[in-house]
């Protein structure tokens, strides 16, 4: 799908976006055993994320977070020593909830609902429960029954879910899983620059990445994002209070949810062309609709890479380049793409070390700065029910 460039259409007077920004950022260290509890390292994001916005405890009263985490709001409010909650909010489906978090934190804010909103996400992801492990058994529940049609085939992991899309899409383009290489390669080079990557120091050629061992063919092992402890923050508030703040605001610009027709979680091989992700697509029509703004306007994109092949579909799907050029798009450096490292290179947190990387640029505080940054994209996982975000600079 090829979205125009450009103004697409003026942001409604009644939207909530353009009204808010997210004012703090905070993160433990990123490690493959963390040695503390997730409550603990939620905690510890919040209290630093806090601090970046020149809050205290005592001025939030929203918090919104996964479905899949395990730190209580009124739990973790306790511990962090904030009082009572107005909001609280949980989104489903994985990583596809990263930038919903800031949605919800954007609704909650422009409605009154609350004043100030704490997104959050922690886990052992490494030294506890490791998505890329699969599937572990379980009662029976309504979404898990398309797991009966591919499990007997062998398709138990992740990276066997995404690697029959990525195979086809290999085909149909005339491809070679070389085209995967260069994402990877992207993505490690802003690590190896980046003092709290897990790979910081550590860049990687596209020799190396062909020399990596198979995961699920096409799917090499470079292909696939590591597995973290660790946890991140981010503060959300009006606008007009984040003027009064320590940092410039990011302002939350636009945001959008989306599920396809006939969506399943990463295994929709039924649903028509697996070399495309129609949630995206859905996601992208809002979402520049919502912005004003296009694919062209974007300075940084920061791309939900939990495995490379879905960074070069999303680059599709959200009107950066034709179907198939994504590869060509990454390759020549056409666009500033997961300038901290992304999941492959910085760490795996959902997404949401993604969304304080877009802070960070539009600060100008990043690692790998680019110049002039005003716009950024962020995603959430893909071949999920998904979200984005458009955060931009104040003015």
């Amino acid at each position: 799908m090829v979205i125009p460039h450009g103004r697409t259409a003026p942001v409604s007077a009644a939207s909530p976006y353009g009204r808010t920004a997210v004012v703090g950022i905070g993160a433990t260290e990123f490690s493959q055993d963390s040695g503390r509890s997730e409550l603990r390292l939620a905690a510890e994001a919040v209290r630093a994320a806090l601090a970046d916005a020149g809050l205290t405890p005592a001025d939030v009263d929203g918090m919104v977070t996964f479905t899949m985490d395990t730190s209580p709001e009124i739990t973790l409010a306790q511990v962090c020593g904030i009082g009572e909650l107005s909001f609280f909010s949980r989104v489903h489906y994985g990583g596809g909830a990263a930038c919903a978090t800031l949605q919800q934190a954007a609704l909650a804010v422009a409605s009154g609902a609350a004043e100030v909103v704490v997104c959050y996400r922690a886990f052992n992801e490494r030294s506890g429960r490791r998505f890329g492990s699969g599937v572990r058994h379980r009662e029976p529940t309504a979404e898990g029954v398309a797991l009966g049609w591919v499990m007997p085939a062998g398709l138990l992991t992740p990276a066997s879910w995404v690697a029959m899309a990525a195979q086809r899409y290999l085909h149909v383009h005339g491809l070679t899983p070389a085209a995967f290489g260069h994402v990877a390669v992207t993505a490690r080079r802003y690590a190896a620059a980046n003092p709290a990557a897990r790979f910081h120091g550590r860049p990687i050629t596209l020799a190396e990445h062909a020399a990596s061992r198979w995961i699920a063919e096409p799917l090499r092992l470079l292909d696939c994002c590591q597995e973290t402890d660790g946890g991140q923050a981010l503060v959300v508030t009006s606008l007009d209070r984040a003027r009064d703040l320590p940092h410039p605001p990011a302002v939350i610009t636009a945001a959008a949810q989306g599920a396809g027709r006939g969506q399943e979680q990463m295994t929709s091989f039924h649903r028509g062309d697996p070399t495309r992700l129609p949630e995206a697509e859905a996601v992208a029509r809002r979402l520049w609709r919502a912005a004003g703004c296009g694919p062209g306007d974007i300075d940084v994109a920061i791309l939900y890479d939990h495995f490379t092949p879905f960074v070069l579909m999303q680059l599709e799907a959200y009107g950066f380049c034709g179907p198939g050029e994504a590869a060509d798009l990454v390759a020549e450096e056409r666009l500033p793409l997961n300038t901290h490292g992304g999941q492959l290179g910085e760490a795996y947190l959902h997404g949401m070390n993604g969304l304080a990387e877009a802070v960070r640029q539009l600060r100008g505080t990043a690692a790998s700065q680019v110049a002039g940054a005003e716009r950024v994209l962020v995603t959430a996982g893909t071949g999920v029910p998904t979200s984005a975000v458009v955060l931009g600079a104040d003015g």
